[in-house]
């Protein structure tokens, strides 16, 4: 009887065995950036409804402002008008955590934004934006040099008017504040912006603080077409009743720059 017995739990055993190695291995966990290029494939399947997209963007108002100019002090980048595939990838990587932004982050999850078909509508609604005529510049210390690092560096990818690459999902950069330039730039060469391009963490790291200034300075001043950008004055008419100065703070759009001093 004992022998039936372990003859009998050697096979269940034997069987176990069997059967573990017979099982899948287990399927290792996707990286952030495989993660959000899962997320950006999804979007990129949706056809967007700018209407919904609307809707969605009053989360965004927020921060960005409802023109989508951000502010020119660099604290929120000027969104609107950037290419929609651009705000995609963005937003794919927040939520999968493959760029790290905690104030953006919150505002970015399924819970708050929606899933695949928010990215979408929002993303083609924020595109569709006319962009700010008036963002911020630099000193304007040194654009010859600025420009001639530009066409060294930059045209390759982001083009020679800053119009950046759809398909690259690459960032247009023309009339973008130079304040949230010099931001990015130095957390792209300093590692804090993950899902940055190798080539170009690589390609800046040389860059002194001068040469810095002047190329984002010069990127700042190129003028996208000019059907991209609003008239003096305007206001986004899909939010008439947005209160602006509900504490004071960016209570209008940006204003243009003061003219510059008379020279005698």
């Amino acid at each position: 009887m004992k022998t039936k017995t372990a003859s009998a739990s050697m096979l269940l055993a034997l069987a176990a065995a069997v059967g573990a190695s017979a099982a899948p291995a287990a399927t290792p966990a996707a990286t952030p950036a495989e993660q959000a290029q899962a997320e950006y494939d999804e979007v990129m399947s949706r056809q967007p409804n700018l209407e919904n997209g609307r809707r969605a963007y009053l989360t965004c108002a927020v921060c960005h402002l409802p023109e989508g100019w951000g502010s020119v002090d660099g604290s929120y980048p000027q969104i609107a008008g950037q290419l929609r595939t651009v705000i995609i990838k963005q937003l794919a990587d927040f939520r999968a955590g493959n760029r790290a932004n905690p104030l953006m982050y919150p505002f970015s999850v399924p819970g708050i934004l929606g899933g695949p078909q928010e990215m979408a509508d929002v993303a083609a609604y924020v595109a569709q934006l006319p962009m700010t005529p008036h963002n911020g510049i630099g000193p304007g210390a040194d654009l010859d040099l600025g420009r001639r690092l530009y066409e060294e560096n930059c045209v390759d990818c982001h083009g020679a008017a800053g119009e950046g690459d759809t398909d690259k999902h690459i960032p247009a950069i023309a009339g973008q504040h130079y304040a949230y330039l010099m931001r990015q730039f130095d957390d792209i060469r300093d590692g804090r912006r993950r899902n940055s391009d190798p080539e170009m963490v690589e390609q800046i790291q040389g860059f002194t603080p001068a040469q810095q200034s002047a190329v984002l300075d010069y990127t700042a001043r190129l003028r996208p077409p000019a059907e991209k950008l609003a008239a003096d004055g305007w206001v986004n008419p899909d939010f008439p009743h947005y209160v602006r100065d509900a504490m004071g703070i960016r209570a209008h759009p940006p204003a243009p720059p003061p003219p510059p001093p008379t020279q005698w």
